[in-house]
This record gives C-alpha cells, structure tokens and sequence, in this order.
C-alpha cells in the first residue's frame, strides 16, 4: 500500500503524518508512508485543504486530522 501526506508542514500536517504512521504500525499493514510538502505536487491531486491523505493515489481525506480509529478504518477498506 502506498500512503501520502499531503502538507506543508502546517501542525495538523505533522499531526496526520503522527497519527497515520501510528495506525499503519497499529493494523500491521505493509505499507509506503511518504511525507508531500511541495504544493505544486499537493495541487497535483486537487486538494484544497491540507492535511490530505493519498491511498494508492485516491484521496480518502482532506483538511482535518481524523483519529487514529479513522485511519484504521479507511486503512482497511483500502487493501
């Protein structure tokens, strides 16, 4: 599985990067975890509020910070 952050490196984008990486180790999920902050590259995927994330190159979530429960759920739906 490949995950993105997208984010600048705004408080709420370092909070999503925290709390994905504690849910991918959570579910035990192999998976890619890469960190986005080039905003030509964030506007490449239409987000408009940061933080987003970026499963397999859909994105599942943009401009909040979801619990960790949150990504574990969309985690899972995503394999």
């Amino acid at each position: 599985m490949n995950v993105k952050i997208l984010g600048t490196g705004c408080p709420k984008c370092k909070t999503l990067e925290k709390v994905t990486r504690e849910a991918v180790a959570e579910t035990g999920i192999d998976a890619t975890i890469e960190k986005v902050e080039d905003i030509v590259k964030i506007m490449e995927y239409r987000v408009m509020h940061t933080p987003g994330l970026v499963i397999n190159g859909k994105v599942v979530l943009s401009g909040y910070v979801p619990t960790a429960g949150e990504i574990r759920k969309i985690l899972e739906t995503q394999e």
